[in-house]
């Protein structure tokens, strides 16, 4: 039998997570310390679903989703957003494989009994494995059709494959490798241990600060509450030894950064930045190159997860891939009016993204040419 609980982010979840994410397709953005960033800081107003099997103290944990309520603009309609924060890059569900139909249907179930918001925004949830199936199956069996918006390929890597080991991009690697190396001692730390965990994403968001995203006003600095959240948020990670900030430095000095978080036998590449000083050695990529060996020679680590797009750096770097999809469905009866304004603004939104893309992609057009009389 499986029952729902449906509550705030609660921080006595650990060893009950811990046992699930050991079963269960792990995604480190439930994971109840990073939860608990959101709101502590006030970043995010999150629900938890808690799916249980069994009952008393022999009851186990087999299915978490944390749920963000957001209203798009002050007459818009309340949502349910599978992300649960800014800055998280996948919505799946953490359920075990054993009980993933019974566990859907009884967390859909629990979103209709339930006073939260009906419509639930699913975007860049993993459409492999298990758990998206569930959720298509009991999404026909309660009648209700879900409007894909898109579907997306990630760049991600398993310890069995997805590294390209020959080509032009390794054979760059090898060179800027080399050009880097002729400046000095290169090294590459990755310390997991809290204390430089903190230290080391200090160095990183300074980084990010002193880039192009500083000038745009993008990067997390920039913003005093993105600030104390990514703070909280690698402080309680890396409380747990699943954050830490890989970098490379030439002489001791940190020249690229990249943010790491584990789940399971998954890590993320959340965050690289670098020094643009050193921009024509590719030191972000360099990084990211030699940091996903040795993850995946670990005895932990069996996948990395870039959390980019397919035409990011990581695409050029990685030949595996791993599908997303972006869609939107309704829980209660029907397809109510919030849900048709919801899907409304997100089919707009997308194709003017769709259009940025097609723009992107144009070669550009020559220079015109002047006579000389």
């Amino acid at each position: 039998m499986i029952t729902v609980t449906i509550d705030s982010p609660k921080p006595d979840l650990g060893p009950h997570w811990d046992d699930l994410v050991a079963r269960a397709s792990p995604n480190v953005f439930m994971d109840p310390a990073a939860l608990l960033a959101a709101v502590a800081t006030g970043f995010a107003v999150i629900r938890v679903l808690l799916a249980w099997e069994g009952e008393g103290a022999a009851r186990k944990l087999v299915g978490v989703w944390a749920l963000r309520l957001r209203k798009f603009a002050p007459l818009w309609p309340i949502v349910l957003d599978a992300l649960p924060f800014n800055y998280a890059f996948v919505s799946s569900p953490v359920v075990d494989p054993a009980y993933a139909d019974a566990v859907i249907a009884a967390f859909l179930s629990a979103i209709g009994k339930s006073g939260l918001p009906k419509i639930l925004n699913l975007s860049s949830i993993d459409a492999e494995g298990p758990v998206y199936s569930a959720i298509l199956r009991a999404l026909a069996e309660r009648g209700a059709e879900p409007l894909v918006l898109s579907k997306l390929s990630r760049p991600y890597v398993t310890s069995e494959s997805g590294v390209k080991r020959s080509g032009s991009t390794r054979k760059k690697l090898r060179q800027d490798w080399n050009r880097l190396s002729a400046l000095g001692t290169v090294d590459i730390r990755n310390d997991r241990t809290p204390a430089e965990v903190q230290g080391a994403f200090e160095i990183f968001l300074a980084l990010e600060k002193a880039s192009w995203k500083g000038e745009r006003g993008t990067a997390l600095l920039s913003h005093e509450s993105d600030a104390a959240f990514v703070r909280r948020l690698i402080q309680n990670l890396a409380e747990r030894q699943n954050a830490s900030v890989a970098q490379l430095r030439v002489n001791g000095e940190v020249i690229a950064a990249q943010v790491l978080m584990y789940c399971g036998n998954t890590a993320y590449t959340w965050k690289t930045a670098f020094d643009a000083g050193y921009a024509r050695y590719s030191p972000g990529t360099l990084l990211v190159d030699k940091i996903t060996d040795e993850l995946l020679a670990s005895e932990t680590i069996r996948a990395v997860n870039s959390c980019a797009a397919e035409s990011s750096f990581m695409g050029q770097l990685w030949s595996g891939r791993r599908a997303m999809a972006d869609m939107l469905i309704d829980v209660g009866p029907g397809k109510s009016f919030g849900y048709r304004v919801e899907a409304l603004r997100l089919t707009g939104y997308q194709r003017l993204r769709d259009l940025r893309d097609r723009l992107r992609e144009r070669p550009a057009l020559p220079a015109k040419i002047t006579k000389v009389a």
